[in-house]
């Protein structure tokens, strides 16, 4: 099974709401994975500590043309979905804009005179951690440069254990990304904020989610810090409410220290083991 833990903006709380879940399902002796699927920015090792068990690079495929080959057809060009190959065939050249191209490899196939052929490129990486006997942390990062975190962030989830309780913890924001996360996920928990910013994006994220056609449910955080806009808005949609995660300034303070408010703050620890069994309740209705 693979939850996803997502927002519609950042600096709601997801990575301390996917952190600290990880930290006390794995308690449970469950197997437990989390992924961080945030690859431009990853920041839950911050939080999570363990041992490098593998690294491993992540390559893309360029298509490389030899313009003494091309006859300047226009195939290539053609087949492209990303406009990614500029021709200009009165001064002969032919160039691949490398940020553009998808790897699809559409215009190999379309070169019928063998002046197309493929190198590979270092996009990012992905490290596996170990978080004790039955648990792991799976980062993936891009390299500097690299205008799309999205095949990386596929390649990444395709790594987790089959047996184990995986939790993706997505970018932030409804775009590629956050699209390529959530969709891979069986539930997803969307963490807010009683905020009119986080209300906004909320209800970004419920539409697109519901496109999609995924069972989802909601946590808001800093819960007391204003007018509660947000349990309106979740009772008038009939959207499951999972926890409140009061504003406390503890934990800003934990937080702060790139430590656990389930290590530290023991009554955090009983509020994330209840938001588990409501996730669980929510996946099985």
């Amino acid at each position: 099974m693979k939850i996803a833990i997502a927002s519609g903006k950042g600096g709601t709380g997801k990575t301390l709401v996917s952190t600290n879940l990880f930290n006390v399902i794995r308690q449970t002796g469950q197997k437990t994975q989390l992924i961080d699927c945030d690859a431009e920015e990853p920041n839950v090792c911050e939080f999570i500590r363990g041992k490098v068990e593998e690294e491993t690079l992540t390559t893309t495929h360029i298509p490389v043309i030899d313009a003494r080959k091309c006859t300047f057809c226009g195939k290539c060009q053609e087949y492209c979905s990303y406009n990614a190959i500029i021709m200009l065939p009165a001064i002969k050249t032919i160039q691949v804009v490398e940020d553009l191209c998808h790897d699809c490899g559409a215009c190999v196939y379309a070169c019928q005179y063998d002046a197309i052929t493929e190198k590979e490129k270092v996009t990012g990486s992905i490290t596996q951690y170990a978080i004790g006997s039955n648990a792991d942390l799976l980062e993936s990062q891009t390299e500097i440069g690299i205008y799309s975190p999205v095949p990386i962030i596929g390649q990444t989830i395709n790594m987790a254990e089959a047996e184990a309780l995986t939790l993706l913890d997505s970018p932030p924001g409804t775009s590629c990304p956050f699209i390529a996360t959530v969709e891979r996920a069986d539930y997803v928990v969307l963490v807010t904020e009683p905020t009119p910013f986080g209300l906004n994006d909320l209800k970004l994220s419920v539409e697109t989610l519901r496109r999609l056609k995924k069972k989802f449910g909601v946590v808001i955080n800093r819960f007391g810090l204003g007018k509660e806009l947000i349990e309106d808005y979740l009772k008038r949609e009939g959207i499951a409410l999972l926890e409140h995660i009061p504003f406390d300034k503890r934990i800003a303070r934990v937080y702060a220290k790139g430590e656990l408010i389930t290590e530290e703050l023991p009554e955090y620890h009983d509020l994330f083991g209840k938001l588990y069994q409501n996730i669980m309740k929510q996946v099985q209705a």
